[in-house]
């Protein structure tokens, strides 16, 4: 296998599926059945294909391998560059893992324009793979950029009544930071000559340049991770979007953001970093105490775990830049455990919406009685959000509170706070829609999970299990890669100090 492209294969799998789901004959009803089982047998074959990238990865080394290199433009520097390390390797894992179960839980819910939804969903695949494996900025621009196009539509076409508002809030917001990205992009490029990763990460660009490059870097990341108070579209692109499009919003796409700061940010910009670090701990903080307290409020279940997601995510941004071992094992861990554990609770809030078209809290109740498969789900996905020990949830948040607790004990009360409010607001949500009397009609009626949704859940759930009850065999895939961040970032720090020194 090691002389196969497997990162352009795992890469560009989906988009031939996706021409092939477009040609197609047949009349309407033909197409949606076909165009389903397309999309589902090519994000299978997709997933198989990515594990093999895992068979041929060495964890041990914390380079980039499998390293595929065409020159693209090169008389500017620029080349089709692909290659992973431990932490593109999970994150590529994570995309190919979720996507067949998206493709299953729209199998009924989708039922217009089943052709282009799948089309969509293939081609979103497409580039979020390309942009974890990406080795060359312009390259992961392209990708990074490109993502927007298919989740803009999803969200515009099948999501719910204020779709195109969310569509369109969800498009600016993330569009705009980007721009500020695509700026330090050139400005590196004429520093640098090249826009090669591994070259600009050894590059040493000046404090006063690192500041400007770090900014309009954060600007696009902070966006998509998304970081209080520049959050406010993820809510309502939750909401709108159809359950798989919230799985893939959840799950993957707001891993972008942390995954810009691990691979430019931090390695590239170790002064500014260091430099902007409290600021990040401050938004952070904010992030996870109001948006807590306004999930605490909220009687929508979809709205109430998309802030959640927000809290969540600032355990993130707080564990990388505490650039310790600990708070950055933690921020992986936190991410990964995420996009499963917040793909599942989306998925467990599309089942009910499914059957009686609403998500307000208040009208469910006892469904403990009537669907005791889908609350025993649900407990367990719960659970694992407020980090009970044996869970996923567990690891990442207990390493990232030790990291930012070794950084700085106020930081770290600070962020322990959010387990706290975070096991409040889960709980209500789980009472209000499992626990209390099955009075109503309708709610009586709702049918357990089929078997089409227990084959959706039963791989989440052992991944929230192996993962919180075996967490090295997850970590030790990204562990080496996060050491050799921390040490060239403090090797990088103590330099510029030398060189201060000497000045002075």
């Amino acid at each position: 296998m090691s002389d196969l492209p497997l990162l352009s294969l795992t890469t560009f799998l989906p988009l031939i599926g996706a021409v092939l789901t477009l040609l197609i004959p047949g009349d309407e009803k033909q197409v949606a059945r076909n165009a389903r089982w397309v999309a589902l047998w090519t994000t299978a074959f997709t997933f198989l294909v990515s594990l093999g990238i895992l068979a041929e990865f060495d964890p041990s080394n914390p380079g980039f391998q499998l390293v595929e290199n065409v020159a693209w433009l090169p008389d500017y520097g620029i080349g089709y560059k692909m290659g992973v390390d431990g932490i593109s390797l999970v994150f590529i894992l994570l995309s190919t893992f979720l996507m067949p179960l998206c493709i299953l839980a729209s199998w009924e819910a989708i039922q217009n324009r089943v052709r282009e939804y799948m089309v969509a969903f293939l081609i979103l695949e497409t580039f979020m793979v390309g942009m974890f494996c990406a080795l060359d900025f312009i390259l992961f621009y392209v990708f990074f950029e490109a993502v927007l196009i298919p989740m803009f539509i999803i969200i515009g076409v099948w999501g719910g009544p204020r779709r195109v508002y969310a569509a369109f809030k969800f498009f600016l917001y993330t569009f705009v930071g980007s721009v500020l990205m695509l700026l330090a992009i050139i400005a590196m490029y004429w520093q640098a000559g090249t826009t090669d990763i591994p070259t600009l990460i050894k590059t040493a660009f000046s404090p006063e340049m690192q500041t400007w490059l770090w900014l309009a870097i954060f600007a696009s990341f902070a966006v998509k991770v998304p970081m209080w108070p520049v959050h406010t579209w993820l809510p309502a692109a939750h909401v709108e979007a159809p359950t798989a499009g919230s799985v893939i919003l959840a799950g993957v796409l707001l891993k972008m953001g942390g995954y810009g700061f691990l691979r430019f940010s931090i390695p590239m910009l170790p002064q500014a970093t260091h430099d902007f670090a409290p600021l990040v701990f401050v938004l952070s903080v904010a992030a996870i105490v109001i948006t807590s307290l306004i999930a605490l409020v909220q009687k929508d279940m979809k709205k109430l775990i998309a802030y959640s997601s927000v809290a969540h995510m600032g355990y993130v941004t707080t564990g990388l830049f505490t650039l310790n071992t600990q708070g950055m094992d933690g921020a992986m861990f936190q991410m990964l455990s995420h996009g499963v554990v917040s793909g599942a609770l989306f998925l467990c809030v599309g089942v009910v919406y499914d059957r009686l078209h609403t998500r307000e809290i208040s009208r469910y109740g006892g469904l403990a009685r009537s669907m005791p498969k889908y609350a025993t789900v649900f407990m367990l996905m719960m659970l694992a959000s407020v980090g009970l020990p044996g869970t996923s949830g567990f690891v990442g948040e207990f390493l990232v509170i030790m990291g930012s607790v070794g950084h700085n004990m106020w930081l770290g009360l600070f962020i322990a706070s959010g387990v706290v409010l975070g096991a409040t607001y889960m709980l209500v949500l789980y009472r209000g829609v499992i626990f209390g009397k099955l009075e109503k009609d309708d709610v009586k009626a709702m049918p357990d999970l089929s078997l089409r949704e227990i084959a959706i859940f039963a791989p989440l759930v052992v991944v929230v299990l192996w993962m919180g009850i075996s967490p090295s065999s997850v970590s030790h895939l990204y562990e080496a890669s996060i050491a050799n961040i921390i040490t060239t970032h403090q090797a990088a720090l103590d330099a510029a100090g030398t060189v201060a020194t000497a000045l002075r």
